[in-house]
């Protein structure tokens, strides 16, 4: 399955040169969050508009390949959504993205 996350270029970066990102989402990390939110193709757009339409950094929608992953994940209801969104349980491998295109909704 593929899955998506809003990252901020920076965040992106970093996590390459280390093989590990762990920003759950912006402004909070995995270890405070203990998840990193992700989202299904159709709620992409929305995430963005909550939660990065004022953002003025570059933004990378990352697509994550669940197969490669060395985290677990799973699809988690949410109060209010009528669909689960997808989170990982751990830090992403990089190697699971599959690509990371610049992104405005």
């Amino acid at each position: 399955m593929r899955i998506f996350h809003l990252a901020t270029e920076p965040a992106w970066s970093a996590a390459q040169a280390t093989g590990t990102y762990t920003v759950s989402t912006l402004g909070l990390g995995l270890d405070e969050v203990g998840f990193i939110h992700c989202s299904q193709a159709e709620q992409v757009d929305g995430v963005f508009d909550r939660f990065y339409g004022e953002v003025t950094e570059p933004v990378v929608l990352l697509t994550i390949d669940t197969d490669l992953l060395t985290s677990p994940w799973q699809l988690d209801d949410v109060p209010g959504q009528a669909m689960p969104f997808p989170h990982v349980y751990g830090p992403l491998n990089t190697d699971a993205v599959v690509a990371a295109e610049p992104f405005r909704a």
